[in-house]
């Protein structure tokens, strides 16, 4: 006896062939996708409320982990989203670097238009004295408003 392998007429023995894609591994990935992003993203948020002035500069990439300093109108000081005394900025930053050289981070600092020019120096000053040479200001980028 011999059995059909290939070939139309169908019989016994013929496979049917299945042509549509399973797409369920695919969505099953998207939603583990979508819920770590959903996760991710607030946490690379900055949440101190500062009214920035318009920048005309390029856009700069930013470093691998980035430090922002927030000024507020009312001369609150914010390392990310904890609030610190203003003559204080320099040893805080250099409590959360570790072991790392100070001269070699980068600072962001994000100050309200309407901020003191005395409590903007105070704050580069004590960055200063830290050892902190790298500091960069961030504005509103003009096109996109």
């Amino acid at each position: 006896m011999a059995a059909k392998l290939s070939g139309g007429g169908g019989g016994r023995y013929a496979i049917e062939q299945n042509s549509e894609i399973n797409v369920t591994p695919f969505v099953d990935i998207m939603l583990v996708l979508l819920i770590i992003f959903m996760v991710a993203a607030p946490l690379a948020t900055v949440s101190v409320e500062v009214k920035l002035p318009r920048a005309v500069a390029p856009v700069q990439k930013s470093p691998p982990k980035p430090f922002y300093v927030s000024i507020q109108a009312n001369s609150r000081v914010y390392i990310g989203d904890s609030e610190v005394d203003i003559e204080s900025v320099g040893t805080e930053l250099l409590d959360l670097i570790g072991n790392k050289t100070p001269s070699d981070e980068r600072i962001f600092i994000r100050a309200d238009q309407t901020t003191r020019y005395g409590d903007f120096m105070q704050v580069m000053n004590s960055l200063q004295d830290s050892g902190f040479y790298s500091v960069a200001l961030v504005g509103e980028d003009q096109s996109a408003k």
